[in-house]
């Protein structure tokens, strides 16, 4: 991998984890379509390291309260609306953390598929179409039945091409949430499921003892910091005012291109 590849996925990958376009289907995809060689393990961790940093930094003041209230609440301080958020940020993970741990290496292969990807990234557009199409956004809090069953439906997210910030803003729609709370929960929901994907990714790379190129990997870390920090700010700053509709329509056509691609190739 040369370093205009590596900032090209970084770039790619700053941009897709955060919006409901599925970054995992991207990272996939894109090396296959202009010929390049796999990234490798060492460089999906690093730039699972951006992506951590910018949505950590973006919401740093958020993270304080709701650490702060956490440990509040486990010391007999109470559960403030703070406290609440962080044990549902908590209860939400297990869900995908369960899933992910308990998918054999043959399983999660076999999902990368650039065919399931694309049904994958047609369906779950559709459920997004239908949830934005009926939401009614009446609250901007949520309640335990909420937290456990959007982080069901994150679980999904294990399939590339679902998104994991789309479906969980889809659950969060469905369930009448306010439409800049459910992208606010949605992020906060990724922190932990981005670390410990980015973890467990690590240890496999340790165990592996594959060759790292350090230089490669801090540009990678820091194009898609960088841009994954741009990205979250764009998309909640324009979120109300053009909806989840344009979302909709990119992945239904990237579907069907992707479909037009890969189907002849399987043939």
């Amino acid at each position: 991998m040369d370093i205009l590849q590596a900032i090209a996925l970084a770039v790619l990958q700053g941009v897709t984890e955060f919006l409901p376009i599925s970054s995992s289907a991207h990272l996939i995809l894109l090396p296959v379509i202009v010929g390049w060689q796999d990234q490798g393990l060492a460089f999906d961790v690093a730039v699972h390291v951006g992506t951590l940093t910018a949505v950590t930094m973006y919401y740093k003041k958020d993270l304080a309260k709701l650490i702060s209230s956490w440990c509040g609440s486990l010391v007999g301080k109470g559960f403030n609306d703070e406290a609440k958020l962080a044990w549902y940020v908590g209860l939400g993970t297990i869900p995908v953390g369960l899933v992910g741990i308990s998918l054999s290496d043959a399983m999660q292969e076999a999902l990368r598929n650039p065919l399931i990807i694309a049904a994958a990234t047609i369906i779950f557009a559709l459920l997004l179409w239908w949830a934005e199409k009926r939401a009614r956004e009446r609250r901007h809090t949520i309640t335990l039945n909420d937290a456990l069953l959007i982080g069901l439906f994150q679980a999904l997210a294990l399939i590339p091409g679902t998104s994991r910030s789309g479906i969980t803003i889809t659950a969060g729609l469905l369930l009448g949430l306010k439409r800049e709370f459910a992208a606010r929960y949605s992020f906060l929901l990724s922190i932990p499921v981005i670390a410990l994907a980015g973890f467990l990714k690590a240890l496999e790379l340790y165990q592996s003892n594959v060759a790292v190129s350090w230089d490669l990997m801090l540009i990678g870390a820091g194009v898609s910091a960088i841009v994954a920090y741009l990205s979250i700010a764009w998309f909640l700053k324009l979120l109300n005012r053009i909806g989840m509709m344009p979302f909709v329509w990119y992945r239904l056509i990237l579907g069907v291109v992707l479909i037009g691609i890969f189907s002849g190739q399987t043939q």
